[in-house]
């Protein structure tokens, strides 16, 4: 197996050592031992943030409760997907598999098709990677510009608002506890740019898989085009090999939705939740003095979860509209010059296209730029009832 998944070269190598460290990568030694680690470490932080959260829910200052909980909720967020990928690795070891046979099975004209999108996507992987980290190391210099400006002595400002159990006492322990997060938030923030740009690489892959098979109903149009004897040129397994085709695609679509659709589902409330707490952040900090230390934390951090959500609602409008295509290209052959038996198989292509391939919210509704448009206009609404109350 381990052998067959080296030979794809669609996922890029960042995106693939990031699922390693978690151990859901098919073929990585001690994979129990790195879920166990990798979860445990989570919670550990993630029970630190919110035990500050409920000791520091009264205060008066919103600001810091929305600060907190804009890191918290995030945190959150990546500690489900982490469980859901460790509790479906046999399905991304099946998505895995299923991308390296397309490599090894494409000709020479799919080879070209695939180069393409393999190029696009360890581009893009890396791009939203990078982002990621840089929004952790924006948000750790709005932290230590705070904690320059109050020069503080008993109170010690954290890059994460937790509850350390121990007193921090000492500038060593608190320089050690600020290496500590700052080591572990990159790491996080870096997973959760690994996550989403498999997302981005399975959706772009299907869609190559899609171009490819209209590519070759075309060359069976341009068969028919330049010669009038089509039935005698066309061989009958061409067709019915795309009817096998269009159904491998069908069920790798079905895959990506059955991983990534309760996840959908927990992002789409986190994202709201997170949006809403950073462009609070962001619009009472604008003109305020010391504000720029909380607009050089919020900003880069409120873009990079747009984005996310951004990403997850494109790429089921992406799929969505890819999936219409093969319909029209079936129907634009010239299948009414086939033989019959070619016709009906043609038929078939035409009938399965008709049902859409779609990634869900939970199973719910569709993923589609609209409800991105719901996600912006939902935060926006809670930004203006948390100004009013503030």
């Amino acid at each position: 197996m381990e052998n067959e998944i080296d030979s794809m070269t669609t996922v890029s190598r960042s995106v693939e050592y990031g699922l390693r460290a978690i151990g859901v990568w098919p073929g990585t030694s001690c994979a129990i031992l790195l879920k166990v680690l990798s979860i445990l470490s989570m919670i550990v932080f993630q029970a630190l943030q919110y035990q500050h959260v409920i000791v520091h829910f009264g205060e008066e200052d919103l600001t810091i409760l929305m600060d907190a909980l804009s890191v918290t909720f995030a945190y959150t967020l990546l500690l489900i997907k982490m469980l859901i990928f460790a509790f479906n690795d046999r399905l991304l070891n099946e998505i895995m598999t299923c991308m390296s046979k397309d490599w090894k099975e494409c000709d020479i004209s799919g080879e070209y098709t695939m180069t393409r999108i393999a190029y696009v996507s360890r581009w893009v992987s890396n791009v939203i990677i990078f982002s990621h980290m840089m929004s952790v190391f924006l948000y750790a210099i709005g932290t230590l510009m705070k904690i320059k400006n109050e020069n503080q002595t008993d109170n010690r400002e954290l890059i994460i608002k937790m509850e350390i159990p121990f007193e921090i006492e000492s500038t060593s322990v608190h320089v050690a506890v600020l290496v500590t997060q700052f080591i572990h938030q990159t790491s996080a923030a870096g997973m959760v740019g690994v996550l989403n740009s498999l997302l981005i690489i399975l959706v772009l892959h299907v869609c190559g898989q899609i171009d490819i098979m209209r590519q070759k109903l075309s060359e069976i149009s341009q068969k028919a085009i330049r010669r009038k004897h089509t039935e005698q040129d066309v061989n009958e397994d061409v067709v019915k090999t795309l009817i096998v085709r269009h159904q491998e695609i069908i069920t790798f679509s079905k895959n990506i939705e059955a991983l990534y659709s309760n996840i959908a589902l927990i992002q789409f409330v986190s994202n709201t939740l997170v949006i809403c707490c950073l462009g609070f952040l962001i619009v009472i900090s604008i003109g305020v003095p010391g504000g720029s230390m909380m607009l050089v934390k919020s900003v880069f951090f409120y873009i990079v979860m747009s984005l996310e959500a951004f990403i997850y609602c494109f790429v089921g409008e992406h799929l969505s509209t890819k999936g219409e295509l093969i319909g029209d290209a079936a129907y634009e052959s010239l299948w009414y010059e086939l033989n019959p038996s070619q016709n009906r198989d043609i038929h078939i292509i035409i009938v399965r296209s008709q049902k859409h391939l779609t990634l869900t919210i939970g199973k719910v509704v569709e993923l589609s730029l609209r409800q991105f448009a719901n996600i912006v206009k939902a935060s926006a609404s809670y930004v203006s009832v948390l100004h009013a109350m503030y």
